[in-house]
């Protein structure tokens, strides 16, 4: 302080003495104190950086700048944002790393950084505040963990799931038909030669193998697209109702018949007939549909007036339809002619590649109607899938997965292993007694059979005498493989 006269000039000087020591040790104590730390943190195994209150970077311990091959002058330089970080990656880690600095609070990021040798690795960096005896933040600490693995490994699933999907997508350019394994490659190939000629197609394959599928495939492939497809299930009509149920019949041709009715073929008048099950059909309605492949005519039931239909005929059968020619239960040149252009599909323990394009394919539809959002399949459980022999095939397939479904409460599909009955191979035991038993049932029928010469209905046919139901009978003769009309069945060994 300076003191002055009356007229300006300065006679003297005061001088005040402010004792400093304390603020001066606290700085140096403070300067130990960051010195220290730095120590500590240099000997740490993990890349930390220390920042000012607003982010400015104040300090990198020695692995930081080991692993990124940054000088200190440089990671305190203003472009420190664009050197260290994927530059996909800027922008958002500065908006985000902006706001949790603001809230002064712990957060964490994670981001792409650029090491010395050149390469970016997934780091996740947690954001630490260290704040004054008034809550104000002083320092901001961050330390970064590498988690390029973890990363990479999502990123692999995220993949995997999305050609997964491509796969679905691209397996499924034939409606709900879903494979891209080998065989069922070739099954399609088969439809995309076939299906623009009106050639007859037999398709052969187990229950539950998908040959409606490739009927209406074949059919929506086809010039016949924008017209009918209509589908008969031959073993679902009892026999004495499946020649009215194809062709159609008169009014008063029988008990019941009490108007005109047009049969399945006329229906099918410019489209598409699908006989799924033709090995069921009876002998008698062999001989007219033969009728209708040769000529391209039939009658209805109680008419002789024809009348001609331009149907294409698809047809499918689990039976071997070539032994049932040699039993005599299945016309020879019927055969012939519904034997144009045959295609076999596989059953699915032959598609083990297919199988997790079909969960996923299944889960997904699933799900969808469930109102459910389930994005994984538990690994253990594809695996048990994998294995299991399927004897229902696809469709036992889709109900386990439906099953899988309805009971999920997570995003992870699991399948319980006891869902999956393995019959034993084994034949002794409480096995022989069924197998005589079932002996037993089949001597019984093929006698009654016999006794009214292959009838089934009526007073006097083969249900009367077993004392059941017409349409019990004729399953029991279906599942059995028993010949109506006197051929025995090979005894259960």
């Amino acid at each position: 302080m300076s003191g002055c006269d009356d007229h300006g000039k300065l006679v003297f000087w005061y001088g005040i003495n402010t004792d400093i020591d304390d603020l001066k040790r606290s700085e140096q104590k403070r300067g130990e104190d960051e010195a220290d730390l730095r120590t500590i943190t240099d000997a740490i195994r993990q890349s930390i950086v220390v920042l000012a209150p607003d982010g400015t970077t104040l300090y990198a311990n020695r692995v930081a700048l080991e692993d990124t091959g940054l000088t200190p002058g440089e990671v305190n330089n203003q472009g420190f944002f664009a050197r260290a970080f994927h530059p996909d990656d800027i922008d958002r880690v500065r908006e985000e790393r902006l706001e949790g600095l603001m809230r002064g609070e712990p957060f964490e990021l994670e981001m792409r950084s650029l090491f010395k040798h050149g390469q970016y690795r997934w780091q996740l960096i947690q954001y630490n505040p260290l704040k004054n005896e008034h809550g104000q933040v002083i320092r901001w600490y961050a330390t970064a963990t590498d988690i390029d693995d973890r990363k990479k490994t999502e990123e692999q699933l995220r993949n995997e799931n999305l050609v997964l999907r491509e796969e679905i997508d691209r397996s499924s350019m034939f409606e709900e038909i879903v494979g891209s394994c080998k065989p069922m490659r070739q099954v399609l190939k088969q439809v995309e030669k076939v299906a623009p000629s009106d050639s007859t197609v037999l398709i052969l394959g187990e229950t539950g193998t998908g040959k409606e599928l490739i009927a209406r495939a074949l059919h929506r492939r086809s010039k016949r697209a924008t017209r009918a497809f209509v589908r008969v299930n031959c073993a679902a009509i009892p026999q004495s109702l499946i020649a009215s149920e194809l062709f159609g019949h008169e009014k008063g041709a029988f008990t019941g018949a009490l108007q005109r009715r047009l049969g399945r073929f006329e229906a099918a008048d410019g489209g598409t007939l699908f006989l799924d099950e033709i090995g069921d059909l009876p002998v008698e309605t062999q001989i007219a549909l033969l009728r209708v492949l040769q000529e391209r005519e039939f009658e209805r039931v109680g008419s002789n007036q024809p009348i001609s239909v331009d149907v294409r005929l698809i047809t499918a059968t689990n039976r071997d339809l070539p032994a049932a020619v040699a039993a005599g239960t299945f016309r020879q040149d019927l055969f012939y002619r519904l034997n144009v252009f045959p295609i076999a599909v596989p059953p699915l323990r032959e598609r083990g590649e297919d199988i997790p394009l079909l969960v996923e394919y299944f889960v997904a539809r699933f799900s969808k109607g469930a109102g459910k959002n389930i994005r994984n399949i538990n690994k253990d459980s594809l695996e048990i899938l994998r294995a299991y022999p399927w004897p229902g095939n696809i469709r036992e397939l889709q109900n386990v997965v439906e099953r899988a479904v309805i009971l999920c409460e997570t995003d992870t599909l699991v399948v319980d292993e006891s869902w999956l009955k393995r019959e034993s191979g084994d034949s002794s035991g409480p096995h022989e007694g069924l197998s005589a038993l079932a002996d037993r049932e089949v001597e019984m029928i093929e006698a009654a059979l016999a006794e009214s010469h292959g009838r089934i209905a009526g007073p006097s046919g083969a249900a009367a005498k077993l004392g059941i139901p017409r349409q019990t009978l004729e399953s029991k003769i279906r599942r059995l493989g028993i010949d109506r009309y006197g051929k025995k069945r090979a005894p259960s060994r």
